[in-house]
């Protein structure tokens, strides 16, 4: 993906943005407002009340702590990071739920719901990840999963959007040259950057999931509030901003 690279690339990058801070993507849209009932509604607190709920890709444990304070019986929160387990923990025992809480690397217990936030856009082997979910759901259980932008939205390249399609027109190698300027995680391609980046579109969640032992409850591509007019099957993958879907699992 993407056209300009070597040393091209990399000092148009450069001249472009310096600082390696694009100020998108920076949670504003969330701002003094719940981002779980805005991508979910506000019925989504009565889907989880009074349910063992597991955070999928919880983070430093925002989201779980909204919960756990909204009524529900207990939150699991899984996150491959430790450093971000720590920060959630503490977060727990500062808002007073700890008791409610629990966050580990491993999702060794079952859920009545999976909550996947923000996640499959980064998970490296999101197949994998929809094997974990099934394993570790209750037969009656389902996954309520809202991520994005995807792949071909404008900021699809989350922290290589130095512009609107900026990962699509710049080479992988250039974008982690430039990123390595202001970045010291030693990454050398996308899905090895902190959070990584599996470069998710549309299309392939749903032949991820076609080819997994769930199916789709319900599945909506929410576009883009200025592109709504041109959003439709055809143009989807670049008019889109999140998707937001309901997994139960396949009936047999």
């Amino acid at each position: 993906m993407g056209f300009i690279g070597g040393s091209l690339g990399y000092h148009v990058l450069k001249l472009v943005n310096n600082t390696g801070d694009t100020g998108y993507m920076d949670g504003s849209a969330y701002a003094n407002k719940s981002k779980l009932e805005t991508l979910f509604g506000v019925d989504f607190w009565s889907e989880i009340k009074g349910k063992v709920v597991m955070d999928f890709g919880c983070g430093g444990g925002d989201d779980a702590i909204e919960m756990a304070k909204r009524g529900v019986r207990k939150v699991i929160g899984v996150e491959i990071r430790e450093n971000a387990l720590r920060v959630a923990r503490e977060r727990a025992a500062q808002h007073g739920v700890a008791d409610l809480c629990k966050f580990t690397t491993r999702a060794d217990e079952l859920a009545d719901v999976i909550v996947a936030v923000d996640s499959f856009e980064h998970f490296k082997d999101p197949a994998g990840i929809l094997e974990i979910m099934h394993g570790a759901l209750k037969p009656d259980g389902c996954v309520l999963a809202s991520f994005g932008p995807t792949w071909y939205h404008p900021l699809g390249g989350h922290l290589f959007s130095v512009f609107p399609w900026a990962h699509l027109i710049f080479t992988e190698k250039a974008l982690i040259r430039w990123r390595s300027d202001h970045r010291s995680d030693g990454a050398t391609r996308f899905h090895e950057t902190e959070g990584g980046l599996n470069q998710m579109t549309i299309h392939r969640f749903e032949r991820i999931v076609e080819q997994s032992k769930f199916e789709f409850a319900k599945f909506e591509a929410v576009p883009i509030r200025k592109l709504k007019r041109m959003h439709n099957r055809l143009t989807r993958e670049f008019t889109s901003a999140i998707l937001r879907c309901k997994l139960t699992a396949r009936s047999s």
